[in-house]
């Protein structure tokens, strides 16, 4: 199970700290990756890290600005949201995959394991 959690109401420019943590001890054997879906829109990549961490992906809205980490040893995977803008408005998903790797994790179809949900409200 994957439990994701830190979203939160911040103003244009601020900061959240999204966290999603994981039962079972496979977890270091899953690539990670988080998701938002915004009203009305589907459900999009935002950013995903490999199962050792070397490699990190980005949507291009994401880079310079997301910072995703994860920590095997307590089983959680981070999402660093800086500079938040409206448009990054949604609800945040994080998900866990044995095989995608890099673009993979834009497909989000056949995806291992999907977490609820947490939103993330950015105002003007």
């Amino acid at each position: 199970q994957l439990q994701a959690s830190g979203g939160g109401l911040v103003q244009d420019g601020g900061s959240l700290r999204l966290s999603c943590a994981a039962s079972g001890r496979t977890f270091s054997a899953y690539g990670m990756g988080w998701f938002r879906q915004a009203q009305g829109k589907e459900r999009e990549f935002v950013a995903a890290i490999s199962r050792s961490g070397g490699r990190k992906d980005y949507q291009e809205s994401a880079k310079g600005r997301f910072a995703i980490s994860r920590d095997n040893a307590k089983n959680t995977v981070y999402l660093q949201m800086d500079r938040l803008k409206p448009e990054d408005t949604a609800v945040y998903y994080c998900a866990a995959d044995r095989a995608k790797y890099g673009s993979d994790w834009y497909r989000i179809e056949g995806m291992d394991y999907w977490g609820k949900g947490t939103q993330v409200t950015v105002s003007c």
